[in-house]
């Protein structure tokens, strides 16, 4: 503090000192750096709040929702961030091309990529069908090229122009040239390796074309339903309905069943530990299970699955109907020559088949032989002939045609059934979705006990689905017997087992098995972004300390910073009234000694 010294020809006695700053002006000096320490504080908070909110856990079904809401939206094809990808599914029947898009990783490790469909302008699916299949150029596999192009332009004239050379392009073949010579397999794949690249500058490698297996389109299968439904999502809340899952915040997976017309398929996860099996099975259970890692990083076993997965060739739903009219027309033959009948010889005395409704007509012709039929519209009589049909062993972990099934804990999973599964619960019966075994039983037998003529009269007046048709009406009642024997029967299914809902569309599209293909083909990507977010990290701000993300650390620096300012202040008041009061004195005697001086030297 600064001090003036008055002396004026006074006594010693009267020596004092006047301070030169205002206390208000200290006060105010205070308050002005409490303000812009307050302001420093609250931007270095809200600074902060950003990537606080980035971590704080989220409404996952709301987040949800506003995806799968966005994925209806047409693509912004501006947008840089937008990451690109191809796959061909190369059928039996045809080639389909679907373009797939995600946006940059989050930078957490433990998310998969956020891969959806493109839309166009018309927010329609980007895809494209050709036909036939790519095996009908097993002679000509210098046209295999060829065959391809219009879909690989297609797909060209959707992805931007600059994207196209960071744009991964899959070739998947499925069964059409599963069942080609390998040598023919291989011609086709060399002729798109060789040839598609001069063309297309999409990201393009001989690895990206192959053959896969009916495992791996059962994988990729499973893969696609759960990440539509989330159940890859590593949350530390769980879930109202999830309260049967793993402690680690890992949602339980759901199992699918897919019945088609000419195969029938299953996949599900199972422990990593199983029970021992003897050797047979043990190798068996190796050859249907598949153990892959869905993360970006091989040391986090977060996305780490164990899928039991298995097709049935033979087993769909058209094709077990052929299997049973083959095993009745030879039975029905093979005792009218034993007891000299002439049962299903004529349509005056037909084979009575349980598995059509009552007075339905039909004729079954093999190899020249003719066996009339008409409707008995019996569902259990149908559903024990069909039993010989899946073909089951005495063994206790087989199931259908003698094929070793892993264990399932019907009391802690979840499945969804689609094709024939659904197709037989909801275009007749009009139960689809929550799948309840007594329901589907009584409604299935209700069904096959109607006559003929009174189901296409409810056909005429619109009360099935409108993708009910007349040979859906024809083959209802069999299907149904097919599909129930085949869940509680072949499976092991127990009979009120409620944890099985039938669907066609997943939150109203339709998954297909090439969005499981790219997410598995796609998973190491992530690293590239989680490198680059790293680099950023490391030359960020100065605020970005380590202690500002100890919340309580951050507001207990916060409050002390302030309460030391507010004792400052404190204390500056006190002081400011204890000189105030000890001024008053001294402004009087300054005054009364000051008077009389002035009073001496004037009179002389």
């Amino acid at each position: 503090m600064a001090r003036i010294s008055f002396s004026y020809l006074c006594p010693a006695s009267w020596y004092f000192t006047v301070p030169t700053v205002s206390p208000f002006l200290r006060q105010r000096v205070a308050f002005l750096g409490l303000f812009f320490i307050s302001c420093l504080l609250l931007l270095m908070l809200i600074m902060d709040f950003r990537h606080w909110g980035a971590s704080l856990p989220r409404d996952r079904q709301y987040e949800r929702y506003l995806a799968r809401v966005g994925e209806l939206e047409a693509t912004d094809t501006e947008d840089p961030n937008l990451n690109y990808g191809l796959v061909v599914d190369c059928g039996s029947s045809g080639s389909r091309i679907f373009v797939y898009f995600w946006p940059r990783h989050n930078g957490n490790p433990h998310d998969l990529l956020d891969i959806k469909q493109m839309r166009d302008r018309n927010s329609q699916p980007v895809v494209k069908k050709i036909k036939p299949g790519i095996s009908a150029m097993a002679d000509t596999p210098e046209h295999a090229s060829d065959y391809l192009r219009p879909l690989l332009s297609f797909a060209a004239a959707h992805v931007p122009v600059t994207k196209h050379k960071e744009t991964p392009l899959y070739i998947l073949c499925t069964a059409g040239m599963r069942l080609l010579p390998e040598r023919k397999q291989l011609a086709i794949l060399a002729d798109l390796v060789k040839d598609l690249p001069l063309e297309f500058d999409f990201l393009f490698s001989q690895s990206q074309a192959e053959v896969i297996s009916g495992k791996q389109e059962g994988v990729y299968a499973w893969i696609g339903i759960n990440f539509v439904l989330g159940r890859f999502d590593h949350e530390d809340e769980l879930d109202a309905d999830a309260s049967q899952e793993s402690a680690v915040g890992r949602r339980r997976t759901v199992g699918i069943l897919d019945m088609g017309g000419a195969s029938l398929q299953i996949a599900y996860e199972v422990p990593t530990s199983t029970s021992v099996l003897p050797p047979k099975q043990e190798e068996a259970a190796k050859i249907l299970l598949a153990e892959f890692n869905l993360g970006c990083d091989v040391q986090h076993t977060e996305h780490v699955y164990r899928v039991y997965v298995t097709t049935f060739l033979g087993f769909g739903g058209n094709f077990a109907r052929q299997r049973y009219e083959d095993l009745v027309l030879n039975e029905t033959l093979s005792k009218n020559r034993l007891l000299g009948q002439k049962t299903g010889l004529s349509p005056d005395n037909p084979f009575l088949d349980p598995c059509l409704p009552v007075g339905l007509t039909d004729v079954v012709e093999r190899n020249n032989q003719v066996l009339h039929i008409r409707g008995k519209g019996d569902w259990a009589t149908c559903g024990a002939m069909l039993s010989p049909l899946l073909a089951r062993s005495n063994t206790s972990k087989a199931s259908l045609n003698g094929i070793y099934q892993s264990p399932i804990d019907f009391n802690n999973s979840e499945f969804y059934g689609f094709s024939e599964f659904f197709y037989c619960t909801e275009d007749v019966l009009r139960i689809g979705g929550r799948y309840h075994g007594p329901t589907f039983a009584k409604a299935a037998q209700d069904y096959c006990g109607m006559a003929w003529s009174v189901l296409t009269q409810r056909f005429k007046n619109g009360l099935f689905s409108s993708h009910a048709d007349e040979h859906r009406l024809k083959y209802q009642c069999f299907k149904s017997a097919w599909m129930y024997q085949v869940l509680h029967e072949g499976f092991h299914f127990p009979y009120d087992y409620s944890n099985l809902r039938t669907a066609q569309l997943v939150y109203d599209r339709e998954v297909q098995w090439t969005l499981g293909a790219i997410l598995y083909k796609t998973r190491f990507l992530p690293l590239r972004d989680l490198r680059q977010e790293g680099v950023r990290q490391t030359h960020g701000s100065w605020f970005r300390l380590s202690f500002v993300y100890n919340h309580y650390l951050f507001f207990a620096c916060i409050l002390v910073v302030l309460l030391a300012i507010i004792l400052y202040l404190l204390r500056l008041r006190r002081i400011h009234h204890r000189q105030t009061r000890a001024s008053a004195p001294l402004d009087l005697l300054w005054i009364e000694e000051v008077v009389p001086m002035i009073g001496v030297q004037v009179g002389p």
